[in-house]
């Protein structure tokens, strides 16, 4: 039998639990489908698709070694998969196609078409989460619309079935040589060569992460000066990495799974149950795909739409050192931390009152670790029209953030070079030391004042909770 594996957000061949079952039939080739106008559509960052293309390399000459080819194939749209796939299972006599199946709406009806078009078995693996989607849900038989009791679930489950990490498949045959491939650019300017690509460099960052900042990760993780974050979401984003993978390196790390708050290790894993949240709620709430709000009633918020506000907060000319300088790192390196993400998407939506689906959007374009469920589920979040959303009256402070997660102003002077000469102490509220000491400074004065814009904030979801 010659099977076929199809290759999506899953780059790696390790803990691939398609390309497993693909190996255990005989032959087997795999293909790329790059649907290059659809990517567009939904707003795949130019620098993430340099990155997948650099990985793709890697998995080609990955799969080489284990005697399998991979072949690159284009077309536009998803809709014009199904007949490609048909056409190339007739070419190569493929009797079986094998894939792990992917969250979002169009991803579903796209599997759904082949599904129905193939008339050979297409069969879909459950990859993506820890926990597999749909798996957990309330006493109603429900999905979670609150993370803590999701998460309660999520750990007593895995205490129960634990997880399971497939191995690199065997070769199937002699090594070949790898194909050239390369998708074909949005921007020719954008590079993720600062981003080292392949799952070997994967796994090493994982390694040490866990070795050297797992312990200290529940300290560090909210100051964007610290390089105390994993920096392994990018991987984790187009399948380079697994959850599976990052749990058991908790496990190696430590000896055992953290259980509650408090434990070393157990903040990184909660992170993964976050993750794991979103995707079960993208699964359940389709919707959640197609730019709707989770809180129905949020859809009749009144957001404001002046683009030319927009646009400074998308280049970092706010007035606010920590939001311009988190959306300036964010556009010339393709990446956030954290803590500026809620920072800058509640600025964006309680002090703006821009419409969240703006910031989503806009951060999809430049992240090089945009992943739907985990961006929607963040933004909907910040914006307070999402699942265990905060609270409507939570308005971060953005003074008081950057005064808090970044007290020596080394984040915003780093990315701020106006602020260059501005005392430690003034770095966060520098304008009245700009205007008596640089008096042609062109640092931008605040877009908003924030004690108002929060006020306003707070009335109109008041209003909407009233109504």
């Amino acid at each position: 039998m010659t099977a076929l594996i199809w290759f999506r957000k899953d780059c790696r061949i390790h803990d691939n639990p398609a390309l497993i079952q693909a190996c255990k039939t005989g032959d087997v080739k795999a293909v790329y489908i790059d649907a290059i106008d659809q990517h567009k559509a939904h707003q795949q960052a130019p620098i993430q698709r340099d990155f997948i293309s650099r990985n793709l390399q890697c998995l080609a000459e990955q799969l080489a070694k284990l005697g399998i080819p991979l072949t690159l194939l284009e077309v536009s749209m998803f809709d014009d998969i199904p007949q490609v796939l048909v056409d190339f299972c007739q070419q190569h006599a493929i009797e079986h196609v094998y894939a792990n199946r992917e969250t979002g709406v169009h991803e579903q009806q796209r599997d759904q078409a082949v599904q129905q078009t193939l008339d050979i078995p297409f069969t879909v693996y459950l990859s993506q989460c820890i926990i597999p989607e749909g798996l957990l849900s309330t006493g109603k038989g429900e999905m979670f619309k609150v993370f803590t009791p999701f998460s309660r679930a999520w750990l007593k489950q895995l205490q129960l079935a634990g997880y399971n990490l497939f191995p690199a498949p065997d070769a199937i045959g002699p090594a070949i040589k790898a194909n050239k491939l390369s998708l074909k650019p949005f921007d020719t300017t954008a590079s993720s060569q600062h981003y080292q690509a392949g799952e070997d460099e994967a796994h090493k960052k994982l390694a040490a992460f866990c070795k050297q900042k797992l312990f200290d990760y529940d300290a560090d993780r909210d100051f964007p000066a610290i390089d105390g974050s994993s920096q392994l979401s990018h991987y984790l984003a187009i399948g380079v990495l697994t959850a599976n993978q990052c749990l058991a390196a908790i496990v190696t790390q430590l000896g055992h799974m953290p259980a509650s708050k408090g434990e070393p290790g157990f903040c990184w894993l909660n992170e993964l149950i976050w993750r794991d949240f979103y995707h079960h709620l993208m699964y359940a709430y389709p919707r959640l795909s197609m730019h709707r709000a989770f809180k129905p009633e949020t859809e009749n918020l009144r957001w404001n739409s002046d683009q030319e506000v927009f646009q400074r907060w998308c280049q970092g000319q706010t007035g606010f050192p920590i939001i311009d300088a988190a959306m300036r790192c964010l556009n010339q390196t393709g990446w956030m931390h954290n803590r500026l993400r809620m920072v800058t998407a509640s600025f964006l939506c309680k002090d703006l009152h821009l419409d969240w689906r703006w910031g989503e959007s806009y951060f999809m374009s430049q992240l090089i670790d945009g992943e739907l469920a985990a961006n929607n589920g963040g933004w909907q979040w910040a914006a307070g029209t999402g699942a265990d959303a905060a609270p409507y009256f939570r308005v971060f402070n953005p003074t008081t953030q950057g005064q808090r997660f970044d007290p020596d102003g080394s984040f915003v002077k780093a990315w701020v070079p106006e602020l260059a000469d501005v005392p430690l102490k003034k770095v966060h509220t520098p304008h009245d030391w700009l205007n008596q000491n640089q008096a042609n400074h062109n640092y931008p004065n605040p877009v908003v004042d924030h004690r108002i814009a929060r006020e306003v904030a707070i009335k109109m979801f008041a209003d909407l909770k009233t109504a």
